[in-house]
């Protein structure tokens, strides 16, 4: 269950200089809740995005790109289902999507021709290829993620709400690196939840006090501006310029509204139901609270796919069992909650990994690597519905007509948050200016 640790009698006013740097210090790796909200908080608009992230890459074959006439070794142990759209079909195991399908569109033919894991993670969460995962620094991300580009360009939708949120965490899956901020530095980072909302100890990180701090010793606020004069005295040039944004991480942990959006317990169970009683359908549960409450980005991340068939990998068909349902149910259940709630023009529902598996099926029943044509799928009533464009070959192998790029994917995200991707430019350590996107375009068949 959601807790916010206060005392007995607590109430939230006021802060020591000993408590604010507590409070201010407890995010994990570097990333504090002032961190979170120094990115720029004014909203231009109100849409949103919904990420949902596949990291280990689902099979396009299983998914959105069946190929039910190719060989046996070819199109797998799963059969295809007819959808809603006239000779469309989808995998077997996706039939919430299959009946939504006139208002969800997917592109079968993204491509960028790696099979690396490492590469093929940082392209897809940035638009740029990264690095190859047998050198020394592989961990290094080179560019931004979208999530990180939306923090700093846009900030959240609601002065106070963090911009970029992650549930239920942004571990797992493979080489699952490249989530944060880069050249744009700690602020634009995602605040990170760290807990699963299908367990009964859900508990947002950040959104507590200290064990030794509570609230009924918390003095009068106005102690705020002192300790922020403390903090410029004797801390460094870099957090004596973010006092204004220690106030706010301040507000945003003591605030009832924040804690309200995190809080998945205030869910009828009848609606926790309808998304599924698991760790995918509770984290879409909880990325449509936030965006609701004024969060801009939220990636759910739904790992791990690298069903290879080799120990300890799973077997393409056994892998697709255990997580093609629950991606289903989770994204079927937001999808028509988000249009039940008027939200369906407001926000983007994407859901990729860093490439598709190999159209043919290897000697321990799995799929490998493949990044020649893959599939990504999008939801969003403003944008063009009910299509499967691009064609990859009978087998799957590779892109027939249509190819679209990883930079063409993130194009089509900050278009669509209205941020302009052509003039977007920040500039790196050495204060070189760099475009978040050198070549890419939005996805013109998606366009009105």
């Amino acid at each position: 269950m959601f807790r916010i640790t206060g005392g007995k009698g607590s109430d939230c006013t006021g802060l020591t200089r000993r408590s604010f740097v507590q409070a201010g210090v407890l995010g994990l790796g570097g990333l504090t809740l002032a961190d979170v909200l120094h990115a720029n908080s004014s909203a231009r608009n109100d849409t949103a995005v919904i990420l949902f992230w596949l990291s280990g890459g689902p099979g396009h074959m299983e998914t959105w790109d069946p190929k039910p006439d190719a060989p046996a070794n070819y199109r797998g142990p799963l059969r295809a289902m007819r959808t809603t759209l006239p000779g469309v079909q989808f995998g077997e195991l996706l039939p919430q999507q299959a009946r939504l399908a006139q208002h969800l569109s997917v592109v079968r033919t993204v491509n960028h021709g790696s099979g690396d894991h490492t590469k093929s993670n940082h392209w897809m969460l940035t638009g740029f290829e990264g690095p190859a995962f047998n050198v020394p620094d592989f961990r290094v991300q080179r560019r931004p993620a979208m999530g990180a580009v939306v923090s700093r360009f846009r900030g959240a939708n609601l002065q106070g709400m963090p911009p970029y949120v992650a549930v239920p965490h942004l571990r797992g899956g493979t080489d699952n690196f490249f989530h944060y901020a880069a050249q744009l530095g700690g602020g634009a980072n995602p605040f990170v939840i760290e807990s699963d909302p299908n367990t009964p100890e859900y508990r947002v990180r950040n959104l507590h006090l200290a064990p030794e701090l509570t609230f009924d010793r918390l003095e009068d606020r106005r102690g705020l501006v002192q300790a922020v004069d403390a903090l410029r005295r004797f801390e460094d040039r870099r957090t004596a310029d973010v006092g204004e944004h220690y106030t706010r991480a301040f507000d945003l942990m003591t605030s009832r509204e924040v804690a309200s959006a995190f809080d998945i317990t205030r869910e009828p169970a009848t609606m926790r139901d309808r998304y599924g009683r698991h760790t995918f359908g509770q984290s879409a549960l909880v990325a449509r609270r936030l965006i609701e409450a004024g969060v801009t980005f939220v990636t759910c991340n739904c790992v791990p796919w690298d069903h290879h068939g080799t120990p300890p990998q799973l077997e393409t068909e056994v892998g697709a069992r255990l997580l093609i349902p629950p991606l289903d149910r989770a994204i079927g259940a937001l999808v028509e909650d988000l249009m039940q709630r008027g939200l369906y023009e407001k926000v983007l529902v994407v859901a990729m990994g860093e490439f598709g598996r190999t159209p043919r099926m290897n000697a321990n029943a799995g799929r490998d690597h493949w990044g020649n044509t893959f599939s990504v799928l999008f939801g969003n009533a403003r944008m063009r519905m009910g299509q499967a464009i691009g064609r990859s070959s009978p087998r799957g192998e590779y892109v027939v007509d249509r190819p679209v790029t990883p930079q063409d994917v993130a194009a089509t995200v900050y278009h669509h948050l209205g941020i302009d991707w052509r003039d977007a430019v920040f500039t790196d350590g050495l204060n070189r200016p760099i475009q978040v996107i050198e070549r890419g375009e939005p996805i013109r068949e998606l366009l009105r």
